[in-house]
Formats: C-alpha cells, structure tokens, sequence
C-alpha cells in the first residue's frame, strides 16, 4: 500500500487552487467542514479520511482538466483545504495504514 505522506506529496495543481487553499485553512473547522465535504466521516481514522478526499480531489482534477461545465472550482478549493487540514492530522514519517 503507497505511504499516504507519499501520495500527498506527489500532488501537482495550479498555484492558483494551493494558494486559495492554503488561505482556506485558518478558517477551517473540522466538525463543521468535513461534514459538509463528505457525506460520512464519523468514526473514520485521519488516514481513511484522507483516502477518501484523495479520491474527491481526483475526480475534481480530472472534471477540471476536461474542461466540463459541471467542474465547480469552490468545491474542489472546499476539498483541499480538508485535505490540508487532515493530513497536518497524520504523524510525520513511514506510516502503516
């Protein structure tokens, strides 16, 4: 199984979203946000959250990179800001999922 810091890591997007995202984060509130971003999240370990968001995040990429009408730029910010948040949740170094 790929390391999840990994994976984090090898994420490429415009400056632009990071930058959006990265403003986003102060006002993070997890109960409230990742309620809203996914449909379920109660009783699931950081490392399962962000799988989940990865998954979110990639169909975003992808529906932005089509160029399809439905691609909505404040969801997809909406989901990198949780992803940020959550994996400053994760322990640094090698980790088992």
């Amino acid at each position: 199984m790929t390391d999840i810091n990994t994976v984090l890591a090898s994420l490429r997007r415009p400056s632009l979203l990071i930058r959006a995202a990265r403003f986003g984060l102060t006002d993070y509130n997890r109960t409230r946000d990742l309620k809203r971003v996914m449909a379920t999240s109660q009783g699931l370990s950081p490392a399962r959250i962000i799988d989940g968001l990865i998954e979110k995040e990639a169909h975003f990429e992808e529906t932005r990179k089509k160029g399809d009408a439905a691609y909505s730029v404040a969801r997809h910010i909406e989901v990198l800001i949780a992803l940020m948040a959550e994996a400053r949740l994760l322990p640094r170094g090698p980790q088992a999922v």
